[in-house]
């Protein structure tokens, strides 16, 4: 399965959040091919006058992709692609990677025996194409209450496939942001959506909340194949009594529906619990759809692995990886 995460324009979409150059590494044999995309990021920390890197996943979901495979021989692909990646990286001074595997494309199950691979949380979707009414099912009954309830009240929607400019989504966004006091990780720039536009507009649809002929809320969609991923979404302040997001939602799901759309992927909560307050709203729209999302650790060289967490001062194993970077970021 390929996906817009899969995507190189996509990684150079991430290079500025995060803070690197992104590079494709690709193994193929007879066996088959295997695609992997990164981000390759300098080490603030030198041994010997020497620059090392590190490698992680663009933001929201990456890791190694068997493209194709003789089935038979999907083991022995796998074996030649570490051996292969191995050297790369010992080529290229790269220390260590941090992957955050695809839920969907379940690339972490092929990759067990390379990367420390870990479990963390679950994410959610709604499931358009096993039911013949999806939204009655998938979503729960006082969702569907509650959206009859908004809309009844006034509020409308539209939907902007391949958009020319995103401004009246960027200054709700933004707005939202302010709002909650988010990181700078989340703050994603002028360039970031202009590229977003440049790289991928007829792969964006927006979807916008008015209420009195204003724009209240709006959510950003990327369209890749059969599959709509969720991206950012944001509602001014004071609307928010309004419930906007959940007709953000809605209007995705018919808009996908009429388009063919197999499965609207909203991704998970904040943090790793099942009682995350994001992870239960996105529940509301997936009854019976989630997946499990895995991430990978792998140290590429070990002895500079060492090296550098003791120059940083910090334990091999405080929970933070890679260690070196403890504080850093």
């Amino acid at each position: 399965m390929m996906d817009i995460y899969f995507e190189p324009n996509y990684g150079k979409l991430n290079e500025k959040i995060e803070h690197g150059v992104c590079n494709v590494f690709r193994h193929e044999s007879p066996y088959g091919t295997v695609h992997h995309m990164f981000i390759k990021r300098e080490i603030p920390i030198h041994i010997n006058n020497q620059t090392y890197f590190d490698l992680v996943t663009p933001y929201g979901y990456g890791g190694p992709i068997i493209v194709n495979c003789n089935r038979e021989k999907k083991t022995e692909l796998i074996k030649e692609f570490k051996i292969k990646f191995q050297k790369y990286c010992e080529e290229n001074n790269i220390v260590s990677e941090f992957v955050r595997f695809h839920p969907i494309a379940r690339n972490a199950e092929d990759l067990h025996f390379i990367y420390n691979i870990e479990n963390i949380r679950k994410t959610v979707g709604t499931n358009l194409h096993d039911f013949e009414d999806p939204i009655n099912i998938e979503f729960s009954k006082s969702t569907r209450k509650t959206i009859r309830r908004i809309m009844n009240s006034g509020v409308t929607y539209r939907i902007i496939e391949s958009p020319e400019n995103i401004n009246t989504f960027k200054e709700i966004y933004y707005s939202t942001m302010d709002r909650n006091d988010a990181s700078d990780y989340y703050y994603f720039d002028d360039d970031y959506f202009d590229n977003c536009l440049k790289y991928f507009r007829n792969h964006i649809i927006m979807v916008e909340v008015q209420f009195n002929g204003k724009v209240i809320a709006s959510g950003f969609y990327f369209v890749y194949g059969e599959i709509v991923h969720a991206h950012l979404s944001g509602t001014l302040e004071g609307y928010l009594h309004l419930s906007p997001a959940y007709i953000i939602k809605h209007a995705t799901a018919e808009w996908a529906i009429e388009h063919g759309i197999k499965l609207i992927h909203y991704g998970g909560g904040t943090s790793n619990s099942i009682k995350d307050p994001l992870y239960q709203f996105k529940k509301k729209f997936g009854k019976n759809t989630e997946f499990d999302f895995y991430i990978g650790k792998k140290v590429w060289n070990t002895d500079v692995y060492k090296q550098l967490c003791d120059k940083k001062d910090v334990e091999l194993d405080v929970n933070f990886f890679p260690a070196y970077r403890y504080d850093l970021n």
